[in-house]
């Protein structure tokens, strides 16, 4: 997230796990530049296979400090390494003056699943799952910073006490920018399991819990729109970067993302793959044991929060191969031809252990609240799509989102071509359904992030900093009438939901 001022631009970087993109957006919003490195093709020597190793244990999952990943990933810098930062010579490249720098030289990713022991450890630290969700906005979780950091200090405590600063390598990223040690961004910190959102300041019980000495290590967290400063001499005289080009602070792939969808106060974006993922604003949130809920990366008063569901286009594919002859066009019909509400039929069509809620196998419910072992083949179609957004609807609430008159819902993904999903989708929220490109969300976001973080002081909301950008196409408003068809709905939904997750149980729980 740099401002480069040849042609008045910002430049936004997307440091993911496989790939390091840029994006040069001008002052109009448009994107007129873009370019990236692909680390299994570009870095071989690295000898990376997806941009990451995969240990013997099968959970534990890093990365090359030196190659540069990001989400939930981490980086240890050892002590002397500031000094480095700040005299680098624009003779030699970043990775030959940096390689002696860092205390752990593979850094955990948000793939690595080591590390349970500690997540238990902490929960169990601050009262358990439920507190540590309302301190830091979520429960325990494997990849996040917190515990990664933990089973370091557990596992590796000499390389621990060589640590001078922990960045997450949105921070890391930016350092190099920088040419000295970059904060850690309120919305990218939110998802350590150490900060606390509510007041934006590190929680000294999940602190103490994880590694002594450790806020020293991770510096003052900042808001997300901070900038962090001007850019390092070394990009300046290897480069050409202009001396007054500023940093604004670098952040993660979600918020970034959220960034680029230009999402508003009461908006919602759902991304419907393989996983359906949902982006939700939020201005009073609940923070639960599903979920996550982060700092907003645009509006320091307010949040945003994650929500994933497994069973996203393969279940949709599978039903559409059985009940629509394998035919996108039958499956639309399907959604055409039968009436709203269903009938009142109900279904749940988990093929994959669902973790929103964690249901496995399919049921379904018949007017009466009985549940019968199949339904008509259009029937089945609706009963899926309305159930997929339905629980969507029910668990973002659980979290605190509210639909509002102003609302938007940004749909993006495979079944974001599909008019006749997403007007069941616009049906079952009451709320208009937009359609936007995302291919570079996260980096676009980015640039855009950028040029809000350099009105700092003005008081100038983000979304007039980007009102230049191109708009979202509307794609479906919702039928008239639907609102009272899906408001008794959605109560049955919640109930059978809560039935079905009784019934399936595993007896250990």
């Amino acid at each position: 997230m740099a401002e480069h001022s040849a042609r008045h631009c910002c430049l936004g970087w997307d440091f993911s796990t496989q790939q390091v993109k840029v994006v040069a957006v001008d002052a109009e919003l448009n994107v007129f530049y873009e370019d990236s490195v692909h680390f299994d093709r570009d870095l071989p020597e690295f000898r990376t296979q997806g941009g990451v190793h995969v240990h013997e244990d099968g959970l534990t999952v890093t990365s090359p400090v030196l190659m540069w990943v990001q989400q939930h990933g981490s980086v240890y810098w050892k002590a002397g390494a500031n000094q480095v930062l700040t005299s680098l010579t624009p003779d030699l490249l970043l990775r030959e003056q940096l390689q002696a720098c860092f205390s752990i030289s593979d850094s955990p990713v948000w793939m690595d699943s080591s590390t349970t022991a500690q997540c238990r450890q902490l929960e169990a630290t601050v009262g358990g799952a439920q507190a540590l969700s309302s301190l830091t906005g979520s429960r325990a979780y494997e990849r996040f910073t917190g515990n990664q950091i933990a089973k370091i200090y557990q596992k590796n405590p000499e390389a621990y006490s060589r640590t001078e600063r922990i960045s997450l390598v949105s921070s890391f990223a930016a350092s190099l920018f920088l040419g000295s040690y970059s904060p850690i961004d309120h919305s990218d910190g939110s998802g350590m399991n150490l900060l606390q959102i509510q007041d934006k300041v590190w929680s000294q019980a999940c602190l103490g819990a994880c590694a002594p000495g450790l806020e020293e290590k991770l510096g003052q967290p900042v808001p997300s729109c901070s900038v962090v400063g001007a850019i390092s001499s070394y990009f300046v005289q290897r480069y050409g970067f202009p001396a007054g080009c500023k940093v604004v602070a670098f952040t993660g792939d979600n918020p970034a993302s959220l960034a680029g969808m230009r999402l508003e106060e009461g908006d919602i974006a759902v991304s419907l793959g393989t996983s359906d993922t949902l982006f939700l604003w939020l201005q009073e949130p609940m923070p639960a044991l599903e979920g996550h809920i982060f700092c907003n990366p645009v509006d320091p008063q307010h949040y945003m929060a994650l929500l994933c569901f497994k069973n996203g286009s393969l279940m949709r594919e599978k039903i559409r191969d059985e009940s629509a002859s394998r035919s996108w066009s039958e499956f639309s019909k399907a959604l055409r031809s039968t009436e709203l509400g269903n009938g009142g039929n109900l279904g749940f069509y988990f093929d994959v252990m669902e973790i929103t809620p964690e249901i496995i196998g399919r049921h379904r419910f018949n007017a009466e609240n009985h549940e019968v072992s199949a339904f008509p083949w259009d029937v089945e179609i609706r009963a899926l799509i309305e159930g997929q957004f339905m629980a969507k609807k029910i668990h973002a609430e659980g979290l605190g989102y509210r639909v509002m008159p102003k609302t938007k819902i940004l749909a993006t993904g495979g079944a974001s071509h599909n008019k006749d999903i997403l007007q069941v989708l616009a049906d079952v929220f009451g709320a208009p359904v937009y359609v936007i490109d995302t291919a570079n969300s996260a980096c676009v976001g980015s640039a855009y992030r950028a040029f809000h973080g350099l009105t700092a002081g003005t008081n100038m909301p983000f979304s007039e900093a980007v009102k230049l950008a191109p708009n979202p196409r509307l794609a479906a408003t919702p039928t008239p009438g639907a609102f009272q068809v899906y408001e008794a709905l959605l109560q049955r939904y919640a109930v059978l939901e809560q039935r079905v997750l009784t019934q399936t149980r595993r007896p250990s729980e």
